[in-house]
């Protein structure tokens, strides 16, 4: 299929879980992808299994100077953007008792502060066109324990993509948010309990039964990325099998 023939999306924390589904899938639409991530052997082996149409660059995503070479890649390759994905993140509890201010600038330079440079740098190259999506998670909607970073840097990207859709309106640029729900990522392995535990307390909340795909992640990422979701802006999907809803 080719619905995104022709398009150049650049995407953080694509080399494993949701990000490289986002990337597999935009690739097999005819998309080149820029991808990025801090693992050099996770990059190389995302880029091996993409194949095709990729570009793979070594930057942290919470690292300006690394988001400037990403910018300066695609200025020099492509001079364009059409999509641009904020993927990049990581799951790390910490009860407000034991909360460090470590533990709390991580996440938020990572999944708060990052998302926003990353944007601000690519958006001279939308030339007034194109799709931004914001992947944040379904527990900006949740109250669940031990997560005041991670669910605090997904609930500010809510903010974001309501302020962006008004600011962008005149450019041609469109922004929402992706709200998964519990994937079955390797993200899973850096949280404490064994991931037998984790599925099945997941697998109990969720009205639909199971955990997401990454794939099924994909799929609503493709929409918001594409035409198909041309009339969608400063909205926030959510992909969440129920757990956020009921």
């Amino acid at each position: 299929m080719t619905t995104l023939a022709g398009k150049t999306a650049v995407i953080s924390g694509a080399t494993t879980g949701i990000g490289l589904a986002i990337a597999q899938r935009f690739v097999n639409e005819g998309a080149h992808v820029f991808i990025f991530g801090r693992r050099q052997a996770q990059l190389d082996a995302a880029a091996a299994t993409l194949g095709r149409n990729v570009t793979a660059i070594r930057a942290d995503a919470a690292d300006l100077a690394d988001l400037d070479r990403v910018a300066a890649a695609v200025r020099e390759q492509t001079g364009r953007v059409d999509i641009v994905v904020s993927n990049a993140g990581y799951t790390e509890q910490a009860p407000i008792d034991t909360l460090t201010p470590e533990h709390f600038d991580k996440a938020f330079n990572l999944m708060a502060r990052g998302p926003v440079f990353l944007v601000q740098k690519l958006l001279p190259m939308m030339q007034g066109r194109g799709s931004i999506v914001l992947v944040s998670s379904a527990m900006h909607l949740m109250g669940i324990p031990g997560h005041t970073a991670y669910a605090a840097t997904k609930a500010a990207l809510r903010s974001y993509a309501r302020t962006w859709a008004a600011e962008f309106k005149d450019r041609g640029i469109r922004v929402n948010m992706l709200s998964p729900g519990v994937t079955d990522t390797p993200i899973l392995d850096a949280q404490s309990a064994t991931r037998e535990e984790l599925i099945e307390m997941y697998e109990g909340m969720v009205p639909l039964g199971r955990m997401a795909r990454a794939e099924e992640i994909a799929n609503a990422a493709l929409f918001l990325a594409s035409d198909e979701s041309s009339y969608v802006t400063g909205a926030d999907l959510m992909a969440d099998g129920g757990i956020g809803q009921v």
